[in-house]
């Protein structure tokens, strides 16, 4: 009879502990590779925030600032870019498309974003997915609005609905400008980017909104009738920020040097994918700290599973003691013990895998659509091949402990407990 089959016997006779010990394992298991995966997946979508993008173009800042402001929604740019430097961007031999974009207002808590019909055509996201529509359309009106997945279902907007802007930003609005109130002509479907948490309009309409704005006090009772402002010349004279697409890879760096050196006013070209390596750098650091306790998680489970092998040793003196007699070595009590607590740990490796995934399947449509988070259902990655080499290699060196112990117990030791 080889070791292995006596081992297997032997954790057949104790199957009660040996499941607990394998499940307890599976369980850690599973939550130390959904924390890798969960790592993956927030670092995919928030790295894939933006796709499709060549360079985004603000006024003279840090990349990060200009990410934070231009893509999540988040600050303020120090100031605008004037259209005739837009212009002269677009003009550029290397560049496609050049997509404006102007912040400054809010609804009930939510950005405001100025811009045109063509954010809706060159906008991409998670490997360059463009932006679909759940209900509606573009900008077809002047005071049309449309909104992201995520204001639809907190605010239960709708097709048709009203919707007032209100100037400044923050979570409680300032002066609204119901005079000229929109209506919501489309809703997107749910990214998992700032999108979701944007109201879209066009810059046709913030200028109208605004007419008259820098010339008097918005606290008197002055008003323009919304139909008046529709002959109105409402080009604006300057956006917080540019989305730029070149027409080949090797034309990037002409266009960000050219932006870089632009001499009518200062401006900063950035490559979105370094940017949002750079603040993954700040902001990844909870990443680290999620790993760090699910490993210790599973360390607990191994010690568990030696914890529970020791001490059935003093229950199986007598069982090791007949295996001596018998003519087992000294290294097979050994290698018994060792291959117990392989067994131990390969079961709930393999328990807690098919656990995972189990999970991935039933919840990776909810995780998606509610929450935008893309987990990928693939096989296990070399990484992750290696944490679970790691794992058993670490399950061995623990169990030596138990073997070594059992190795020392001498046959008259055994021969004399006493049942």
């Amino acid at each position: 009879m080889t070791t292995f089959v006596l081992a297997w016997q032997s954790l057949c006779n104790r199957r009660t502990t040996a499941l607990l010990s394998v499940v307890a394992i599976a369980l850690s298991i599973t939550l130390f590779l959904g924390v890798e995966r969960m790592r993956i997946g927030a670092k995919s979508s928030f790295t894939n925030t933006i796709s499709g993008t060549d360079l985004i173009v603000g006024t003279r800042a840090g990349s990060v600032q200009l990410l934070l402001y231009s893509v999540f929604r988040i600050g303020n740019a120090t100031s605008n870019i004037s259209m005739d430097s837009l212009d002269a961007i677009k003009a550029h031999d290397d560049v496609a498309w050049v997509v404006p974009i102007s912040l400054g207002d809010s609804h009930r808590g939510y950005r405001v974003m100025g811009t045109s019909n063509d954010y809706f055509k060159y906008y991409r996201y998670r490997n360059k997915q463009p932006l679909q529509f759940e209900a509606g359309q573009r900008f077809e009106d002047l005071f049309d609005v449309v909104i992201g997945a995520e204001i639809a279902e907190q605010l239960g907007y709708q097709i048709g609905t009203s919707v007032v802007v209100s100037h400044g930003i923050g979570a409680i609005d300032g002066k609204k400008h119901d005079d000229m109130p929109f209506r919501v002509s489309g809703i997107l479907l749910r990214t998992g980017t700032p999108v979701d948490r944007t109201v879209h309009v066009s810059l046709e309409a913030l200028e109208a909104i605004h007419l008259g704005w820098g010339d008097i006090n918005p606290l008197s009772n002055f008003r323009i009738d919304a139909d008046q402002v529709r002959g109105m010349d409402l080009q604006p004279r300057a956006v917080t920020a540019a989305l730029v697409g070149t027409r080949a890879r090797f034309g990037i760096f002409q266009v960000q040097r050219f932006v870089n050196e632009f001499k009518n006013e200062p401006l900063t070209a950035v490559l979105p994918g370094v940017a949002l390596q750079e603040l993954w750098s700040i902001v990844g650091v909870v990443e680290t700290v999620l790993t760090a306790v699910s490993a210790m998680v599973v360390l607990t489970a191994i010690l568990g599973m030696v914890t529970m092998i020791l001490s059935t040793l003093n229950e199986r003196r007598q069982e090791i003691a007949i295996l001596r007699s018998l003519g087992a070595h000294t290294g097979t009590i050994f290698s018994l013990l060792m291959l117990e607590a392989l067994i131990l740990a390969a079961g709930g490796i393999l328990l807690g895998t098919g656990l995972l995934y189990g999970l991935l399947f039933a919840i990776n449509p909810w995780i998606e659509k509610g929450y935008g988070l893309y987990l990928a259902i693939e096989a296990p990655s070399v990484y992750e091949l290696k944490l679970m080499g790691l794992i058993l290699i670490i399950a061995c060196v623990v169990g030596t402990v138990p073997a070594l112990r059992a190795y020392r117990q001498s046959l008259v030791d055994g021969m004399s407990v006493q049942r």
